[in-house]
């Protein structure tokens, strides 16, 4: 290309020149195919405000940095890498099935959320799941286990490819699959792949999208389960048609713009795919995440369905708003690191002895909260200075009214107990 093979692209597409706030910001993968996005927030609305299109980044010249202490730097990091590959999700999971081996397990636990959130299980998940789309991927030349970069040793992404073995997208993520699949009744992995590579086109949001289409199609805009209306709609965006904005700027426009009701949105961000009331220390964290309903911030899942961690039963209040606050101060601490979220798997002393050994630091365990907390107390006096309280911090008044099959729920974590998550 035009600056070099050894560079990188950091750009967004035309949902981000329309400044839609479904538009994400394309990252290219190792095969310079810009499949890596930075989906959530409307990032790439901002690049479209400042009229920047793309970045390229090139190292050439430039110097790998080096650890202060090689020696400790080095024994820590084996065993942080000894701690990934010994951990069942990191070791085994995540590479053989991508992140969609998620699809059955949160299936089976009834927290799926399935037709825009009407119910918690899925009947075609089966079609969909982790493992149904590694075999496709394998038996037709693709991959169900690479790294999305140099050096990775989870490597939970892979190759997705047609019948005739053309490449269609990378691995879709568990999240994009439940998006555009399960939440609006779809079961066909050809079809959500497609709309995945829609929207890395596009440069969209996949959870947002997904998320969108259900609410259209509960608005009678298409049925759910038929695919081809989806990626119709996805095309719309793409071209900026009048639908195609409304559509582009997320749920909540277009809840608001059609006039439906169940709208899963909190802060203007529709939720990903867990359905608070199934899980409700996630809901917690829909409600108090600083930006929108979004589960990277303090993956509840992990504990309330998973037992890593601890065990805190899904299905009750109880020790919920404890649950979520401890794991939005760790991870605003994994995030501060720039490595993936998945390293919390591993073990804790490993990477914070890896920070030590590399900066020369003497952080504690105590001094690591301490850090998390003021980074989430930041970003908390941010949203204050733009206006938002309290009345914020909360789900959208169905999910405490409409109940869950199949446990037949509601959530049932009270608005003051919500207002205690960041009192520590």
């Amino acid at each position: 290309g035009e600056y070099g093979d050894k560079i990188a692209c950091i750009s967004m597409g035309p949902a981000g020149e329309m400044k839609m706030a479904a538009a994400s910001i394309a990252f290219t993968d190792m095969e310079q195919r810009p499949t890596r996005h930075a989906g959530r927030g409307g990032v790439g609305a901002v690049m479209g405000a400042k009229g920047v299109k793309v970045i390229v980044i090139d190292d050439a010249g430039t110097k790998m940095r080096s650890p202060k202490d090689p020696e400790k730097f080095k024994a820590a990091t084996k065993e942080w890498v000894d701690g990934l590959k010994k951990n069942p999700t990191t070791g085994e999971g995540l590479p053989s099935y991508g992140t969609n081996v998620l699809t059955n397990v949160i299936n089976e636990a009834g927290s799926y959320p399935t037709h825009n959130f009407l119910w918690g299980r899925f009947e075609g998940c089966e079609k969909i799941s982790g493992e149904t789309q590694a075999e496709t991927e394998t038996s037709r030349g693709g991959s169900a286990t690479h790294g999305c970069h140099r050096g990775c040793i989870i490597r939970c992404s892979g190759t997705y490819v047609d019948k005739d073995g053309h490449y269609i997208t990378k691995q879709p993520e568990y999240e994009t699959v439940w998006a555009h699949g399960g939440n609006c009744g779809i079961n066909d992995l050809d079809a959500i792949a497609q709309l995945d590579r829609l929207d890395d086109d596009y440069g969209l949001d996949t959870i947002e999208m997904g998320a969108t289409i259900a609410v259209a199609m509960e608005a009678g805009i298409a049925k759910f389960g038929d695919a081809k209306a989806a990626i119709n709609l996805v095309k719309e965006v793409g071209k900026g048609t009048h639908l195609g904005r409304i559509l582009g700027n997320g749920a909540a426009v277009t809840g608001k713009v059609f006039g439906v009701e169940r709208v899963p949105v909190v802060k203007g961000q529709a939720m990903p795919a867990y359905d608070p009331r199934g899980i409700m220390g996630i809901g917690v964290t829909y409600a108090t995440s600083t930006m929108g309903a979004d589960h990277t911030a303090g993956y509840a899942v992990m504990t309330n369905i998973m037992d890593i961690g601890g065990s805190v039963d899904p299905l009750k209040p109880e020790g919920q708003v404890e649950l979520s606050r401890n794991l939005q101060i760790a991870t605003a601490v994994v995030d501060s690191t720039g490595m993936c979220l998945f390293v919390a798997f591993a073990t804790f002393q490993a990477l914070l002895d890896m920070v030590n050994s590399f900066y020369d630091m003497n952080m504690t365990a105590d001094d690591v909260v301490a850090f998390g907390k003021s980074v989430l107390k930041n970003e908390r006096d941010f949203n204050i200075k733009a206006g938002f309280t309290s009345e914020h911090d909360r789900l959208p008044e169905y999910f405490k009214r409409e109940a869950l099959p199949p446990h037949n729920i509601t959530f049932q974590v009270k608005d003051e107990d919500l207002d205690q998550v960041f009192n520590w």
